[in-house]
């Protein structure tokens, strides 16, 4: 059996008097991509950044690989090896390619060897930064950031990859090359967490998936379950 990645359990978060996680639980797997689905203001980015220490928590208990990682700052998170790529990409524009790159292992104790095998890698996956390193970011086209934005994340040989609405406002050509991407990464043994309004396509590469409505978990089962539940198709997959 696989090993348990991370555990979320009963989770609660707020902004300021707004409750938006209401006892939320949830699991990963050593090697699993799983999707969390939902509509807009669900709570699934809040999720995320929970997780990765970026927004408070008021009660519950985030794991991973058993160890309590609830009270410890965004930095020794991303120590622990998880990555996390933020809705919206949120590259530095003016730095170039490159320069985003390396502050994806900024403040990573590693080797200057291990830093230019990381970026090796990255490139290995996407060629067209490897082409672009020189320019600034704030030149690449929409799909080049999200790109970018993910390759950054992968810096610090992430255990556990966040990706937060990675198709946000692509192209249906670059967001099938996103998912291209996102399916080789998890092929590769990344276990990856996905955030993703285009529910349809977020689930048809995952091996599970959560349905998010109101800060709860709606439904979670195995991905081709829900692709196949009249009323997840209906509310969700666009049926």
């Amino acid at each position: 059996m696989s090993q348990v990645v991370l555990e979320v359990l009963n989770l609660n978060s707020s902004y300021g008097p707004v409750d938006v996680i209401h006892d939320l639980s949830l699991s990963v797997n050593e090697g699993e991509l799983v999707a969390l689905v939902g509509a807009n203001g669900a709570g699934k980015t809040t999720i995320l950044r929970c997780i990765s220490a970026v927004q408070p928590i008021k009660g519950g208990e985030i794991r991973f690989y058993n160890q309590d990682i609830s009270k410890q700052r965004p930095d020794s998170i991303v120590h622990a090896g998880i990555g996390h790529c933020p809705e919206g990409r949120q590259v530095f524009a003016p730095l170039s390619v490159e320069d985003n790159l390396h502050l994806g292992a900024y403040s990573l104790k590693i080797s200057k060897l291990e830093r230019e095998q990381a970026i090796s890698e990255v490139y290995d996956l996407f060629p067209i930064l490897k082409e672009k390193a020189k320019q600034s970011a704030g030149t690449l086209s929409g799909g080049q950031q999200q790109m970018l934005a993910i390759g950054r994340s992968l810096m610090g040989r992430p255990r556990l990859l966040l990706l937060d609405e990675p198709s946000m406002g692509l192209a249906p050509l670059l967001v099938e090359e996103i998912f291209n991407i996102i399916k080789k990464l998890n092929s590769q043994g990344t276990t990856i967490l996905l955030v993703e309004q285009n529910a349809k396509m977020a689930l048809s590469i995952a091996n599970r998936g959560y349905v998010i409505e109101t800060g709860k978990v709606f439904m979670s089962a195995e991905a081709d379950k829900l692709l196949a539940d009249e009323a997840i198709q209906q509310a969700y997959l666009g049926h």
